[in-house]
């Protein structure tokens, strides 16, 4: 039998998630439903995912063994409070909402069994990154059932929720943050004379390649991998020195602390 999966709420993470798992070698192993607050944003949801989508979210729950909560942090409550008597012991609920604990679930649904992950929109190029991490009442067997759900979109770690802000700022955030640095580095080869499409290949194609050099280097430090390509005196060199002279290093950590902060506020609006 098909494992029943619904998502509350349809937006941009929750669509890279159903789409990225439609476009799975593992996709005829889930039924996939959504649900969204009125019935013309179902209407239109539906015909963007090619899923059913529903506007009665309580519904959505009593045929699902796996509801996914993707509305914003500050509507889970409202959420929570509608669907928990649907919520019977033997369902799982996955909160994607940055900054909500699974202990404050737990207040509304104290029964149930929660996990909460931090997702990113790289699923839908089956190069995600998911934090994961569980409630009081999910076992490793729950775990593990989201971690093959999720695991052919990407890459799934298993932390602290006490850690899932840093989670959130590195990752889930992070994708803008690489867009940016690809945008402006391309700007900057356009500014010195190159076409500016060109320019772009080339520094998102170079940022993938370096990406995949991290993941491949063994036990070799992230640094070595620097000094490989920034000989002492050669023109990568000159760039580092740039870089370490504009404080690259305490610019990225004020901005994955802030997004850090940011996300744990969310959970307490």
């Amino acid at each position: 039998m098909k494992l029943n999966i619904g998502f509350i709420g349809c937006g941009k993470m929750a669509s890279a998630i159903i789409k990225g798992v439609l476009a799975s070698e593992n996709k005829d192993l889930y039924k996939i439903r959504g649900a969204e607050v009125n019935a013309e944003f179902a209407k239109q949801a539906s015909e963007r995912l090619g899923i059913e989508v529903v506007s009665d979210s309580k519904a959505l729950v009593k045929n699902s063994d796996v509801i996914f909560i993707a509305t914003k942090p500050n509507n889970v409550v409202e959420v929570l409070e509608n669907i928990k008597d649907e919520l019977t012991a033997d369902k799982l609920l996955v909160s994607i909402a940055a900054g909500v604990s699974t202990s404050k679930i737990e207040k509304f649904v104290p029964n149930t069994k929660v996990v909460r992950i931090m997702p990113n929109t790289p699923a839908l190029v089956n190069l995600g990154m998911f934090g994961i991490c569980e409630g009081s009442k999910a076992s490793d067997s729950d775990v593990e059932l989201i971690e093959k759900i999720l695991s052919s979109l990407g890459r799934c770690i298993k932390v602290e929720e006490s850690q899932m802000d840093i989670v959130t700022a590195i990752s889930g955030s992070g994708p803008a943050f690489f867009y940016q640095v690809i945008e402006d580095m391309a700007r900057a080869g356009e500014k010195l004379g190159l076409d500016y499409e060109k320019s772009l290949v080339l520094a998102a194609q170079t940022a993938l390649g370096s990406a995949q050099m991290v993941f491949n280097r063994g036990e070799t430090p992230v640094q070595t991998l620097i000094d490989n390509v920034a000989t002492k005196g050669g023109c990568t060199y000159v760039g580092i020195c740039e870089m370490k002279d504009k404080d690259s290093t305490k610019m990225f950590f004020d901005v994955i602390d802030k997004t850090a902060q940011k996300a744990n506020a969310l959970g307490k609006d």
